[in-house]
């Protein structure tokens, strides 16, 4: 069932963190195009539960392999909601592991017509779930400079921003801009230093998409639902593929982990600072082995991070 093509990065750690029971249930919070629910459901007995999420319509359309598999449901919805949904509503506190593998997709990269590649030309839309919201080019139409400066430089990490908006904004006077390479030869033209190991539009297109997706934001709500839906024991996997994702995942363990926070040397018993800590770390913070950056390079910058429910 799984496609060759787009093998899922840290497959085997990530389906190994969740600690799968036969019997269990599971949420695939990001199906994709079902690496990982495939091995999920390879693990599960006949009694086994699997519910997947994904915005992007091409991802529900990919899950139509699973049809036939009565263990199976998938829901058109953003992740951030998955706790509220018909059908998690009566989950909270039964699920016994939920994978998250974030960012854009290899399909979605891949498919020039998506808008995420700056290496393929198509339409500038960059949007996950192509039914709503507005496309990168739509707002890059209406946005100020101001705006586009502060999305390019916090959320793509990106220090010529500020050269970057104001080009973008000069040559929308004049002519639209409504296609992949041709903002990513804005952005090349516009940046007075280029990195040699990394396109100059990298950064920049992955400020724009994650804005357009408000991807951090769905990061943020989707943690603390699944710590929600989560049992005592139920395990959280998380891939990460650039810093900032992998410091809000790491901050949020971190401090789901901490317990309560009390002055130094207040006369507390260690079991009530215990009471208040939802989350253990399960493991360090895996990435991927050098066979599998070689075999596949998009993994290069991923991270998995695995925390249980207390």
């Amino acid at each position: 069932m799984i496609d060759p093509a787009h093998t899922s990065v840290l497959l085997h750690e990530s389906i190994a963190g969740l600690a799968i029971q036969p019997n269990g249930i599971y949420i695939d919070a990001t199906f994709g195009r079902g690496g990982h629910s495939s091995y999920i459901l390879d693990a599960l007995s006949e009694d086994g539960q699997l519910i997947a999420f994904d915005r992007d319509p091409s991802a529900i359309k990919a899950a139509e392999k699973f049809a036939t598999d009565a263990r199976f449901n998938i829901i058109h919805q953003a992740f951030a909601d998955m706790d509220m949904v018909e059908q998690t509503q009566a989950l909270h506190g039964q699920v016994d592991g939920i994978l998250m593998d974030l960012g854009v997709s290899s399909p979605q990269l891949d498919e020039s017509e998506r808008g995420f590649s700056f290496l393929r030309d198509g339409p500038l839309d960059m949007r996950m779930d192509t039914t709503r919201g507005m496309s990168a080019a739509q707002w890059l139409a209406v946005a100020d400079e101001q705006d586009i400066t502060q999305v390019i430089k916090e959320f793509g990490e990106e220090k010529f921003g500020k050269r970057i908006a104001h080009a973008i904004v000069n040559t929308r006077v004049h002519t639209p801009i409504t296609h992949t390479l041709q903002l990513a030869q804005i952005i090349s033209d516009a940046m007075p230093v280029k990195d040699k190991h990394k396109h100059p539009a990298t950064r920049a297109f992955q400020g724009i998409r994650i804005y357009i997706n408000s991807e951090l934001e769905q990061l943020r709500e989707g943690l603390k639902a699944a710590v929600k839906l989560l049992k005592p024991g139920g395990r959280l996997t998380v891939i990460s593929f650039h810093s900032l994702e992998d410091r809000m995942v790491k901050r949020f363990m971190r401090e789901q982990s901490k317990g309560k926070q009390v002055p130094h040397n207040m006369p507390i018993m260690q079991a009530e600072i215990d009471a208040d800590k939802v989350l253990k770390l399960a493991t360090k913070a895996i990435k991927p082995s050098a066979e599998e950056i070689h075999r596949n390079p998009r993994s290069r910058s991923s991270v998995l991070r695995v925390a249980e429910k207390l």
